[in-house]
């Protein structure tokens, strides 16, 4: 689901939303379900495991703790300057000279609290616990950076990498053929100054060109200042000389729509919302950079992790069990594609997720980006295949977590093979009705049908 909390618990519990009946940031699995997550389980078996940065989501749903004292081996850090994320730091474009909770946010970091910024500590604290670790007990090192999360606040000086005129904004419309329910009318963005000065229409105003392709630049300025970060930590790795006998993951909880749809933010099912970078470095099995087209979900992370440390975790049945994956290892995929890149295994048929909303029609109060549980109505299920995104819009019952199949309220249907961007809904073309057909009811089924067999 595109929305930090459920990402995060789906991927360190490796549940999906359904199970955790986590839609919202306002519950927390262990009061109901004791479910072990991946950092408890390496902890269990020996592990010393460090949480830095957001690697949770704090809050209720982490128990305000980041599900400390089960998960981590002692108190996780948050960076002191995590407190000034709202403070106005940022310059605006007026003639008053007064600072702003602009979302883009260029800062010189000398002049921000504490002459830093989260990003930076969460960095430092990191080497330090490297620097410092004694080995005598394997690790669990999460790190979980912000950047780019908004608001867009990062070094001025990455800007530079990435001059204005490179940009270009794609596909900056709302097809009609797509139903209002994929809509997200991006309420976190108009909270900030620089969108709220803008005076847009609620909620279908596109935000003026020239400035739309400003937050494109930013975006991809704040990536490259994690980009730095990541490569930093690294090089503590190789300087450490540990880097041989460390696996790296690089992945993240969501992605972010940049104009697509003349949507931005998360909050969607579209391709650019749900679809997440996944870097892996392996240094006892892969040896050179490779790129492998697979399908592979965030609840595959704990299976080929336990199973990378020889510590292999059971498919979840339909029996409850604390410790099990509703997700399978995506390490034979690794493993078959270097021993011949043309040969295929038998693997995931799709990658699912979902996303709810309280009404047919994009709302403020409720919120439709991030509607409360007891205010969804509406859950969208989506799924990829290596062609295709399919999405069922249908009832959903707040008080017991039910959907209602038989009342489907609307579809989207995309050929990623002749429309990659999501742009024509073939949901009522005749020529796909089969496929749409047999993909309902693969989604109607859930993941287990997906699965190799």
């Amino acid at each position: 689901q595109a929305l930090c909390a459920p990402s995060r618990n789906s991927l360190l519990t490796s549940r999906r939303p359904d199970t955790l009946h986590l839609y919202d940031f306002y519950s927390y699995w262990r009061n109901k379900y004791n479910y072990t997550t991946l950092p408890q389980y390496l902890k269990e078996n020996g592990y010393v495991t460090k949480s830095i940065g957001k690697i949770f989501h704090p809050g209720i749903s982490s128990n305000y703790s980041d599900d400390s004292p089960y998960s981590w081996t002692d108190v996780p850090f948050h960076p002191l300057t995590d407190k000034y994320k709202n403070t106005p730091v940022c310059f605006n474009n007026n003639v008053s000279g007064l600072l702003a909770r602009n979302l883009v946010c260029p800062v010189n970091v000398t002049s921000m609290p504490h002459f830093t910024l989260p990003d930076l500590e969460n960095l430092n604290v990191a080497k330090k616990f490297l620097t410092n670790y004694r080995r005598l007990k394997p690790f669990f090192l999460a790190v979980g950076f912000e950047k780019p999360h908004i608001p867009l606040k990062y070094p001025e000086e990455y800007l530079k990498f990435h001059p204005i005129n490179k940009f270009k904004l794609k596909n900056y419309y709302w097809p009609e053929n797509i139903t209002s329910l994929a809509y997200n009318p991006w309420i976190d963005l108009r909270q900030r100054d620089d969108i709220n000065n803008l005076n847009l229409k609620f909620p279908w105003e596109k935000i003026p060109e020239k400035f739309a392709v400003e937050i494109i630049q930013s975006y991809y300025a704040a990536v490259s200042y994690i980009d730095s970060l990541v490569g930093k930590l690294i090089k503590k790795l190789i300087d450490l000389k540990v880097d041989k006998s460390t696996t790296v993951i690089i992945t993240s909880d969501h992605g972010w729509s940049l104009g697509e749809h003349s949507l931005w933010a998360k909050y969607s099912n579209f391709d650019v919302a749900v679809r997440v970078p996944l870097i892996v470095s392996i240094p006892k099995k892969i040896k050179s950079k490779i790129y492998i087209k697979s399908i592979v979900e965030l609840v595959d992370l704990f299976p080929t992790i336990a199973e990378l440390v020889k510590l292999p975790i059971d498919i979840c049945g339909k029996v409850y069990s604390t410790t099990c994956s509703e997700g399978i290892s995506f390490l034979p995929v690794i493993i078959s594609y270097l021993a011949s890149k043309n040969k295929t295994i038998r693997w995931k048929k799709a990658a699912f997720s979902q996303y709810p909303r309280p009404g047919l029609t994009p709302t403020w109060k409720p919120n439709s980006d991030e509607p409360r549980l007891n205010k969804i109505k509406i859950m969208g299920y989506t799924l990829r295949t290596e062609r295709y995104r399919y999405t069922a819009w249908v009832p959903f019952n707040n008080h017991n977590n039910t959907v209602n199949w038989k009342n489907i309220i609307n579809e989207e249907l995309y050929d990623h093979k002749n429309d990659p961007d999501e742009m024509i809904n073939q949901q009522s073309n005749n020529y796909y009705f089969k496929i749409k057909t047999r993909l309902f009811k693969l989604l109607k089924s859930g993941w287990r049908k997906a699965l190799p067999r």
